[in-house]
């Protein structure tokens, strides 16, 4: 069966009496894959869900419920369970003893063998002939130009979408949920065995080199990592000229919501969201296989859940580090005002990069307020990460959260403070680990007084 492998298709083999032939159904129960369907079939029997199924080459197994529903399910066969809850009847197809190999590649063969027949026949006439050839080369050179099929994906273990299915989830994509260079995101919902999941559909736009290339780093950097704090990918679709990657939804927002469009967050769930972030970012560099770098961390990359934890998101610009590597050399990348000096000086980059994007990050939860705030009435105020230096300083570290009595009261304060300035030095060694950093904030370990930011002395 590996030989019916069809992109995001739900069709009938057109030979499909060869499947009975050659496979037979074995019934289990209590067994489901729930994220491997590809079509249903309601109000049917047992009977004609197993003919469906033998009919289909793309059909790896049948579940039968009680309530006459034949969901087929297609390879790969992900997240199996094992239940007494599951219900249903799984129908596996299995090759039956001493059957003949049979893939759609005969198929294929059988077709190009009638094409070749027809050029033939039609070469008689030069006209045609020539009309034949032009139209070839025609679309060869189309066939070119589109984007080749991104060969690592279907070894990954996540559900691949076809790009109707999720036109479907997103009622055309409809409802927005945020914005970025290269990528709109939209809610959807899926629906099975009766249950709604709700998601959030990335659709990527520029599907030219820097967009395949985002596409590319995404699904590889966040499909092998597992960790509470980092933002879940269900699956992708790669179907034409179509990117689109489904992650799990974040019921409320992003962190930059939080911080800059509603009231003030209370200091306890600031300094929650400022831990977990930095167990993500401690995670991918430390605990990964391969050390991410993920190059794009701000308050807009940071998701909040129901409960509101965060999780980080946007893996579009990470950058994946071989097992032998400590430091890489690449363009610019990131954000404006989260962006580590060293990537405008030339310098090989390493993961200090993401320690300083959450130095800028966390003097932002400390402070409620954004990095550059050109408005304010004082002008050495405007950049948070001068003014909170400037602060400490002077000893005036109240200024930076004015009326907020529950930081003030909490003798942490100053500490983290001190740690988002050891975080933003402009000298790459002097800037602490993120596991250094996880040991600060926990106070397992003393806080150094940090020096100038633009000064290069000890390190921490």
């Amino acid at each position: 069966m590996s030989g019916c492998k069809p992109n995001f298709v739900v069709q009938s083999c057109d030979e499909g009496a060869r499947e009975t032939d050659l496979f037979i159904l074995k019934d289990r129960t209590n067994i489901n894959w729930p994220l491997s369907d590809y079509a249903l079939i309601e109000k049917t029997s047992e009977d004609l869900c197993r003919q469906y199924c033998l009919n289909d080459c793309f059909c790896a197994v049948a579940i039968y419920n009680s309530v006459g529903q034949c969901w087929k399910k297609q390879y790969p066969l992900t997240n199996g369970v094992i239940d007494s809850s599951v219900g249903g009847k799984a129908l596996i197809k299995v090759r039956k003893k001493n059957a003949t190999a049979y893939s759609c590649v005969f198929k294929k063969s059988k077709s190009s063998t009638l094409i070749i027949i027809l050029s033939v026949f039609l070469g008689s006439s030069m006209f045609l002939l020539l009309s034949l050839l032009l139209y070839v080369l025609c679309f060869n050179q189309q066939k070119s130009k589109s984007l080749q099929p991104y060969q690592d994906l279907p070894g990954l273990n996540i559900r691949r979408f076809s790009f109707k299915e999720l036109q479907l989830a997103t009622n055309g994509f409809k409802e927005e949920l945020g914005r970025g260079a290269c990528s709109t995101v939209y809610k959807g919902i899926l629906k099975n065995d009766n249950i709604e999941t709700v998601i959030a559909v990335k659709k990527l736009q520029k599907m030219a080199t820097e967009g395949e290339q985002e596409f590319k780093a995404e699904v590889n950097s966040i499909s092998s990592t597992n960790h509470k704090n980092l933002v879940q990918l269900l699956g992708y679709c790669e179907e034409g000229q179509n990117r689109v990657l489904v992650y799990e939804s974040m019921g409320n927002g992003s962190l930059a919501n939080l911080l800059f469009e509603n009231s003030r967050p209370n200091w306890y769930k600031r300094m929650q969201i400022a831990f977990a972030t930095a167990r993500g970012i401690c995670y991918l560099h430390e605990e990964c296989k391969n050390q991410i770098i993920h190059c794009d961390i701000k308050p807009q990359n940071v998701l909040l859940d129901e409960s509101f934890t965060a999780k980080i998101s946007d893996f579009g610009l990470a950058k994946l580090l071989k097992s032998d590597q400590s430091k890489t050399t690449t363009g610019i990348r990131g954000t404006k005002g989260y962006v580590a000096p060293e990537w405008f000086r030339n310098m090989p980059i390493t993961v200090k990069v993401d320690v300083y994007s959450f130095g800028i990050l966390l003097l932002e939860l400390i402070c409620c307020r954004r990095n550059y705030e050109p408005d304010v009435e004082v002008e050495n105020e405007m950049i948070l990460a001068d003014f909170a230096y400037d602060c400490y300083k002077e000893g005036t570290m109240h200024l930076l959260v004015a009326d907020d009595e529950e930081a003030l009261g909490d003798k942490r304060f100053d500490k983290f403070v001190m740690i988002a300035i050891w975080c933003i030095q402009e000298e790459p060694t002097l800037r602490p680990t993120m596991k250094r950093v996880m040991q600060l904030m926990e106070g397992s370990v003393e806080v150094p007084i940090p020096p100038d930011p633009t000064s290069f002395i000890t390190s921490v």
